[in-house]
């Protein structure tokens, strides 16, 4: 652990790089685990990105002060001079994409993250939101072994949009099958998993979700897991931080409105009134005390704060002319970034399982789940029982996943067969294949 801090919050010298910037495991004023994300500068700075993720955090914390429970809490973000920081209430590691990277996970447990995630998104939609970003990274296992998501919303708020509620589906999706993927090959759980995955891009992920919920029993087994890779998934808090020596952070300001408070921007520091008497809550705790830690650090470096305010201000005309040069590259790599080129993550083919009387017409569907990006898929239909090709192009649009590919089969004739049909997918690469079988019998 180093002393670098920010705003009271103490960083380790646990990091990893998102899209969105740096992420640091920190521990909050109070001693308890947390996390710090640095935004990348590059983004944060382009116009608009600050304010819509300072909307997106204040949403999600209105969310749970109301109740909901399975999102990482956001403690405060704060500028300090050019550089923007999210800071948690929660310890953010480890992810799933840590366990995965650990061994598999056990059936039980696997289940437990997807029912308990398919929850906290059903809930999200159901206030009129979505999270946007659904993957192993964004999927957080406590030392209790719950499954909590982070980075909600943020990745949509760069890029000024709003996901539509089939991008979180296609991440879950794609959740199931990476852990149906890690069992191995033949296991009566990854077929359930698999099936899991279609039914949330067909019937919802409130349909998924019921289906594995009866399997979900792993929470102590994901706990002994989270424990193994990460000490911030240890049950101790950690021990209030020493009294630092004085140092210059320069100005450290919230872009909260800290709740019960005034609705303009707060100052960490000399100057703040006081508050309401009355509880506290976890956000204000630890907002209190990082304000108090940041006023007992900079009151004796008041000269320090001004000599470097005016350091400061000495750069900000020279910096004005180079971020006018920057924007238009920055921009021009934001978009280019965002465009995504089609792919096919998977496919599912399913026939009737009833026997099937003379000279029906039987419905055989394929589901296509693509990356959501725009494009055209060409496929092909073969028949077992003929020589028949049946071609096709499908053309995807952007924020859509899932797509229906039908082939209607009629047989005549009197006979008792097995017939099979199969779909390929030829293009974009590499090519994929499923099958689906029914009896015919007349």
């Amino acid at each position: 652990m180093n002393e670098h801090g920010i705003a009271g919050f103490r960083l380790t010298e646990h990091t990893w790089m998102t899209e969105l910037g740096n992420w640091i495991d920190a521990i909050s004023p109070d001693g308890r685990r947390a996390g710090a994300l640095l935004f990348d500068p590059k983004i944060i700075a382009l116009p608009g990105v600050r304010d819509r993720v300072v909307h997106v955090v204040m949403t999600d914390q209105r969310l749970v002060l109301g109740g909901l429970t399975g999102l990482i809490p956001v403690a405060d973000v704060v500028a300090a001079g050019d550089q923007v920081w999210l800071l948690t209430a929660q310890a953010v590691s480890p992810t799933l994409s840590d366990l995965l990277a650990g061994g598999p996970i056990d059936p039980p447990g696997a289940a437990s993250v997807l029912v308990e995630t398919a929850q906290t998104l059903i809930a999200l939609h159901a206030a009129g939101v979505t999270h946007g970003s659904v993957h192993p990274g964004t999927v957080v296992i406590t030392a209790e072994g719950a499954a909590l998501l982070s980075e909600r919303g943020l990745s949509d708020a760069i890029r000024g949009r709003v996901a539509p509620r089939e991008r979180d589906a296609a991440g879950w999706a794609s959740l199931a099958r990476g852990l149906a993927a890690s069992f191995g090959q033949g296991r009566q759980e990854a077929e359930l998993f698999e099936r899991a995955a279609v039914t949330a891009g067909t019937l919802g992920l409130a349909a998924a979700r019921d289906m594995l919920a009866g399997r979900a029993t792993g929470r102590e087994g994901l706990a002994q897991a989270a424990r193994g890779r990460s000490a911030f998934a240890q049950s101790r808090a950690y021990a209030p931080p020493p009294v630092l020596p004085p140092r210059d952070e320069g100005d450290i300001v919230t872009l909260l409105h800290v709740p019960g408070r005034s609705s303009g921007p707060v100052q960490f520091g000399p100057g703040v009134g006081t508050q309401e008497q009355r509880p506290e809550t976890t956000a204000e705790r630890i907002w209190r005390a990082g304000r108090d830690q940041a006023a007992t650090e900079h009151a004796p470096g008041v000269r320090l704060a001004k000599a470097s305010r005016a350091r400061r201000r000495r750069t900000i005309t020279s910096a004005a002319l180079f971020a006018v040069i920057m924007a238009g590259a920055i921009l021009a790599w934001l978009y280019a970034g965002n465009t995504k080129e089609l792919a096919v993550q998977s496919i599912d083919v399913v026939a009737p399982k009833k026997t099937q009387g003379c000279n029906k017409a039987v419905l055989i569907t394929g589901t296509v789940v693509t990356n959501g990006a725009a494009g055209e898929i060409t496929y092909e239909w073969r028949k077992n029982l003929d020589k028949e090709i049946v071609k096709g192009t499908l053309h995807t649009k952007a924020d859509q996943t899932t797509y229906e590919v039908p082939l209607r089969w009629t047989l005549q004739g009197r006979s008792n067969v097995k017939a099979t049909a199969t779909l390929r997918i030829l293009t974009p690469g590499p090519v994929r294949s499923d099958k689906a079988s029914f009896t015919y019998k007349c």
